[in-house]
């Protein structure tokens, strides 16, 4: 059965709003979620689940097109339609510079906007069948460091249909009994369909050198990932350090390499990219909850902090929620999630991940 389609609608003029809903909604039998905020527009898309915008261009704040621009960074499979009730040259080749996909005339002809709606829905459609998916390796010296790090991202590559690899490089035996975390691990990972690798290394002992790199190698030849998240340098955990430093040698051949925040991550933990996590929050504290053990001697896994500062990074990249990364690397750009993060202003300057879709379905 084909999901009903679901138009974003961004129109400050309410008597032109509730017409397109009536034609959208009940002559085409589309949902349509309604906005005057160009603001809020931007959040919705974050969210994601659509999969047509249709908005206006004259809009307070912010016009149709730059709204339309913000979105073709950040859901480049997103068909965009823009409507303006002035007729002008201008304003139709500025949208096709923004990669809109349409561009109507007010007042709009109800059996035209249907038909129109229809094909974008299909071609949003047909782009998204067609996306590739990737695959996503995330190593951790102990368990939970994954979920701590990235599990939101984790979450949203699965959700946008990526294979998710954890490789857990000890059975952190000195933060509690190792079959226990081992069977927490497992939990985690089939919560959100990811595939499990679990190492034996002496947890407070891990090398950054050999056997470390090689058994990260042999992980990477058989799962061949396309993106790498990792610990960080700057980390006060020597375990931590000498995971990166392996896995950094190990993935000298994978396209992205990206290193996410632990508790135990110094001030000089410097992220450039910030990936939204909005609906992704619950699927965190899930993960999170699945290791029980640590739920009572680790303060940084009570879902108060482990929102809080996931608040406090969204400030760098929009939405109420993110995680913050270091790219290290990023050779193809960053396509599926990660794509929808937004670069820190006061870094690098980098653009934004180049195909962003952040795991929700649109």
């Amino acid at each position: 059965m084909v999901a009903v389609a679901r138009v974003l609608l961004v129109e400050d003029d309410l008597d032109v709003a509730g017409y397109l809903r009536i034609v959208l909604e009940k002559r085409a039998g589309f949902e349509v979620v309604h906005t005057a905020d160009p603001q809020e527009a931007l959040t919705l898309i974050r969210g994601g689940g659509f999969d047509v915008l249709l908005t206006d261009i004259e809009l307070p704040g912010l016009t149709g097109l730059q709204i339309a621009a913000s979105v073709r960074d950040s859901h480049p499979h997103l068909p965009i339609m823009v409507m303006t009730a002035h007729a002008s040259v201008d304003y139709a080749i500025t949208a096709l510079r923004s990669q809109v996909d349409e561009f109507v005339l007010k007042p709009v002809d109800s059996a035209d906007l249907i038909a129109k709606v229809n094909a974008l829905v299909t071609l949003g459609r047909s782009r998204e069948s067609a996306r590739t998916a990737q695959v996503v390796l995330v190593v951790g010296a102990h368990p939970d460091d994954a979920e701590i790090g990235v599990g939101g991202l984790m979450a949203a590559h699965r959700a946008a249909g990526d294979q998710v690899v954890i490789l857990t490089l000890s059975r952190g035996a000195r933060g509690g009994a190792a079959d226990d975390r081992q069977h927490e691990s497992l939990a985690a990972a089939e919560l959100i369909g990811a595939r499990l690798f679990m190492e034996d290394l002496e947890d407070t002992k891990i090398s950054s050198g050999d056997p470390t790199v090689g058994m990260i190698e042999r992980v990477i030849a058989e799962v061949s990932p396309t993106i790498m998240y990792t610990h960080s340098i700057h980390d006060r955990h020597q375990d931590h350090r000498a995971v990166h430093q392996a896995a950094a040698v190990a993935a000298r051949k994978v396209p992205t390499f990206a290193c996410f925040q632990s508790p135990s991550a110094t001030v000089d933990f410097r992220p450039n990219r910030f990936a939204p996590i909005d609906t992704f929050e619950s699927t965190k504290l899930a993960l999170l909850a699945a290791f029980s053990s640590q739920a009572s001697v680790r303060d940084y896994l009570e879902p108060d902090f482990v929102l809080a500062t996931a608040r406090y990074w969204s400030r760098f990249g929009g939405g109420r929620s993110a995680e913050p990364l270091e790219v290290i690397r990023d050779v193809a750009g960053v396509s599926g999630p990660a794509a929808a993060a937004r670069s820190d202003p006061d870094t690098d300057g980098s653009t934004v991940f180049g195909n962003a879709d952040w795991g929700v379905t649109q």
